[in-house]
């Protein structure tokens, strides 16, 4: 054979052998395809399989067979379950097997076994039970099909990262707003709408018949309701000593007169006091009235430690209870709270368009925001 041809067959052996192989101690116990039982001690040993001289000639190339490769390990038995396939056959002298479907465990015995006679260590029942004990492979990874991804595949992915950003930005908005709101922010504790009017209250007491509704505008000296007292309340103070007998006062309590509650002024009705049918003692409020051409304003109460942002002409948005679009206003005068209370100042605020006079008494929230146009309106409405 010429030194080209020696060349290309070591090339060839080089590159087809996969695994070293080893002579070992070890001997294979398989069952022919006949049934019969048979033994071989081994002439060779890889990871990737084994050679053996055969004692019978029922082995054919090509063939699948189970059987257990057999060591002897510190004077103790070691069997390994193994399917192999038969892959030549040389004179009937050596057959050459392949290891098919090895678990983890086996490959990793197998790995120890030839390692440790590769490098001239002593092996071990002791290692060798740990080697099987530990986890000696990774998990493989989930790795997608290659392959051209679809189009509808393309778009769910670029939908659902269009959302994840969506939904990111919107979670930065809000708390950027928040801490807008809590650090510039001036909120007012409590506001409502307040309408100049006056009231008209029980002249004696008695029952109520209401002859106006909320909203209604009367004019002046116009009935706005009826009350009913008993005469003894009438002539109290002005029935003789002699006439007060417990007769005398049991019929006066009987009886009873009407009366009628006026108007004192070009007025809308803002609010009823006393529900109809009820009792109220001289003096009590029944009616809230307004004057017809009264201008609503807002009376709010902010902390002490807000004086800075409270001077008259400041700027401020307000949103009435019940209505869903914010208003604006200036601030129109300031002062202490009513009973001396330094801790809080009351500030009357002029709307920019007119309050209706039926929104007397709403709740109100106000806010001074100093970069003001930072939010829309709609900002406002939608926060705290």
């Amino acid at each position: 054979m010429s030194p080209s041809s020696n060349s290309n067959v070591v090339h060839e052996s080089e590159a087809q052998r996969q695994y070293a192989r080893l002579k070992l101690p070890a001997k294979i116990v398989y069952r022919s395809p006949q049934g019969q039982d048979l033994e071989a001690p081994l002439l060779d040993l890889s990871a990737g399989g084994f050679s053996f001289e055969p004692n019978s000639g029922l082995i054919s190339e090509g063939q699948h067979l189970r059987g257990k490769l057999m060591f002897e390990i510190e004077g103790i038995g070691f069997a390994m379950d193994v399917e192999f396939q038969v892959r030549s056959l040389q004179g009937g002298k050596r057959v050459g097997c392949e290891f098919h479907n090895l678990k983890p465990r086996e490959v990793s015995a197998l790995r120890y076994l030839i390692s440790g006679f590769l490098s001239g260590e002593l092996v071990t029942v002791g290692d060798l039970i740990s080697t099987l004990q530990r986890e000696n492979f990774t998990k493989a990874r989930n790795n997608k099909a290659d392959g051209p991804v679809s189009p509808l595949a393309r778009l769910r992915a670029l939908g659902l990262s269009l959302a994840i950003f969506l939904v990111g930005v919107s979670a930065c908005s809000y708390v950027l707003y928040q801490l807008y709101d809590i650090y510039f922010v001036t909120h007012a504790d409590s506001a409502q709408v307040m309408v100049p009017g006056q009231q008209v209250a029980m002249p004696r007491e008695g029952s109520v018949q209401s002859l106006v509704k909320v909203g209604d505008t009367v004019a002046k000296g116009a009935p706005v309701a009826t009350f009913s007292a008993t005469m003894l309340d009438a002539l109290k103070g002005a029935l003789p000593e002699a006439e007060m007998t417990p007769d005398n006062l049991e019929r006066l309590f009987s009886k009873s007169f009407q009366g009628t509650l006026t108007s004192p002024c070009d007025c809308r009705v803002v609010a009823q006091l006393v529900g109809d049918g009820q009792m109220a003692v001289k003096g009590t409020a029944v009616f809230t009235l307004a004057p017809a051409d009264s201008v609503a304003t807002v009376e709010a109460r902010f902390p002490y430690r807000a004086f800075a942002e409270l001077q008259p002409g400041t700027q401020v948005s307000f949103l009435v209870g019940g209505e869903t679009e914010p208003r604006s206003g200036v601030i129109s005068s300031m002062a202490l709270q009513d009973g001396g209370l330094a801790s809080d100042i009351r500030v009357m605020i002029e709307p920019a368009l007119p309050l209706a006079s039926e929104l007397a008494k709403r709740p109100v929230d106000v806010r001074i925001q100093p970069l003001g146009g930072l939010w829309s309106s709609n900002s406002l409405a939608a926060g705290k």
